[in-house]
């Protein structure tokens, strides 16, 4: 089978690429870095370094294709409207028209339950659930875009599937435990809330598991959209303790009411989109509201439409990562 992996040089994608390549699969993998790219050619893959903004080069990429896994994406709490565009919406477009031109068999799409998100706890939500009236950030925004193309495609005779994974981790993970990790380093991470909010992750190879299901479901799954996480909701802070003990660093003790640290983000988002660049601010309104609010999913779709059975645990997942994260810290 020849495919197209898209983002195969992010976290997601790289597992993706390497369990194609590990069942036979004929694997062009396209991303911007080239340093991860040599590696994937040095396993055996055919590297596209490539923008997904640059239509041409996305087209070509998707010629000769029978599946294409969208995967590529802007990922981030905070950024420029525009790049966020750029990479999500136009991006997309792209990867639709590549995969209409060249007649490719089907489309696998990546989005996200950010879309699901304001800043009020939400538990066991579905796929056809009321979604906020204003999305969280530019990332949920352009990724709600994103998917009505791919619904308009859909509409226009375009074999496509979608999914929204909540939460990826697992080693290799650039985002979710890392940016933790990197608070707990500093001792900068508070208890906010009560500390007793219900999230749910997915590991990575979980997800793997979903996107070759949704590569091989029935024509009846075609158009739609599914939930993907590890089916266990998890308490959050807990969590974090284990972690904390698995790495050797001191647990939060302080408290901070929601309200004040809700409060506080605000006032830094509006201070650091007044300087240059528009950096980051060291906390976000959305990612407080991670850190305190309840954020689960029904996964019952998946389960039943696309026989999803989630093989690896958030507990084993955890210790994975944990192995993972110290053999690479070692390196260093």
């Amino acid at each position: 089978m020849k495919v197209l992996v898209t983002g195969a040089t992010g976290f997601l994608g790289q597992a993706l690429a390497r369990r194609l390549y590990s069942q036979q699969a004929d694997v062009a993998a396209l991303g911007r870095n080239p340093v991860i790219l040599a590696q994937l050619e040095g396993e055996g893959m055919r590297p596209i370094r490539a923008d997904l903004a640059d239509g041409k080069a996305i087209s070509a990429a998707c010629n000769g294709q029978e599946v294409v896994f969208h995967a590529g994406a802007l990922a981030a709490p905070w950024g420029r409207a525009q790049d966020f565009y750029n990479s999500n919406v136009l991006g997309t477009q792209n990867v639709i028209a590549g995969c209409a031109i060249h007649g490719v068999g089907r489309l696998v799409h990546v989005s996200t339950p950010s879309i699901y998100f304001g800043l009020d706890s939400l538990v066991n939500v579905r796929e056809d659930a009321p979604l906020p009236t204003r999305p969280v950030n530019e990332y949920a925004r352009t990724k709600l875009l994103a998917e009505a193309a791919v619904d308009r495609a859909f509409a226009r005779g375009l074999p496509v599937i979608t999914i929204r994974p909540r939460a990826i981790f697992g080693p290799g993970d650039t985002t979710i435990l890392p940016r933790l990790i990197a608070r707990l380093q500093k001792g900068r991470l508070p208890i906010i809330g009560d500390g007793r909010n219900l999230s749910d992750m997915t590991y990575v190879e979980n997800v793997v598991d979903a996107l070759l299901l949704c590569a091989a479901s029935p024509t009846a799954t075609l158009g739609k959209k599914y939930n993907i996480t590890n089916g266990e909701p998890t308490p959050l802070w807990p969590l974090i303790e284990k972690l904390c003990a698995a790495l050797g660093y001191e647990y939060p003790r302080r408290h901070v009411p929601y309200r004040v640290a809700d409060g506080a983000a605000a006032l830094l988002e509006v201070v650091y989109r007044l300087l240059p660049g528009q950096p980051e601010p060291p906390l976000t309104r959305y990612s407080v509201a991670l850190l305190a609010k309840n954020a689960t999913l029904d996964i019952s779709a998946a389960r039943q439409e696309l026989n999803y059975q989630p093989r690896v645990s958030v507990a084993e997942g955890l210790r994975r990562f944990v192995a993972w994260w110290q053999a690479s810290q070692q390196r260093k």
